[in-house]
């Protein structure tokens, strides 16, 4: 139990560190200040910032995701027992509402990835949602971006019931997607009209 609350403790934490507003000072640039929706995340950072403070912002947001997750399997030797779903969601959860900038951050899309990628080699459930992104991305495109990453989400979650992954893995996820689809929904984004087109259509 210790083991869980200090790992997840040290995600919330690393969560909590943006590296959006680390990027954008080392960089010199105003990315909450341009951006629409004031969300100090990976792409604001890449589309305000350029591509290296994208770049470092991006690197950032996926490794405070992988580390903790990864260190804590590290000690219990890989083991997938049921307090891995508070470690998995940390450091999204701490992302989305940072300790360190009042409780406003991103919506935790790169950290995401970081964290499911911290359970490497296991690589289905990060294939899952970086499937999903593609899929919803390239062959049937969901616009705007605050539908497809909601469909994106969702979808993921539906892959990994199908393919049966742990229980603790999937409640993680459960969580994350949850955090993130409430964070869309109040973020400063603009909501454009969902949409869909068909690649083979065009």
């Amino acid at each position: 139990m210790l083991n869980i609350l200090l790992f997840s403790l040290l995600g919330y934490l690393s969560g909590s560190v943006l590296f959006a507003n680390i990027a954008a000072s080392l960089y010199k640039k105003e990315i909450l200040i341009c951006s629409r929706d004031n969300n100090p995340g990976t792409a604001n950072a890449f589309m305000y910032g350029g591509f290296l403070c994208g770049l470092t912002t991006l690197a950032g947001d996926i490794l405070k995701g992988f580390l903790p997750v990864s260190l804590y399997l590290r000690s219990v030797n890989g083991a997938y027992k049921p307090g891995l779903f508070i470690v998995l969601a940390a450091p999204v959860i701490g992302h989305i509402l940072p300790l360190f900038f009042h409780f406003r951050g991103g919506k935790g899309i790169a950290a995401t990835f970081g964290s499911l990628l911290g359970i490497f080699p296991d690589m289905k459930p990060v294939l899952s949602l970086a499937f999903s992104f593609i899929f919803f991305s390239l062959v049937i495109r969901v616009t705007s971006h605050f539908y497809r990453t909601i469909v994106a989400y969702i979808s993921a979650m539906v892959i990994m019931l199908i393919i049966h992954i742990p229980l603790p893995v999937v409640s993680g996820y459960f969580i994350i997607l949850a955090a993130v689809i409430l964070k869309l929904i109040n973020s400063n984004e603009e909501k454009e009209r969902f949409g869909i087109q068909l690649l083979w259509m065009h």
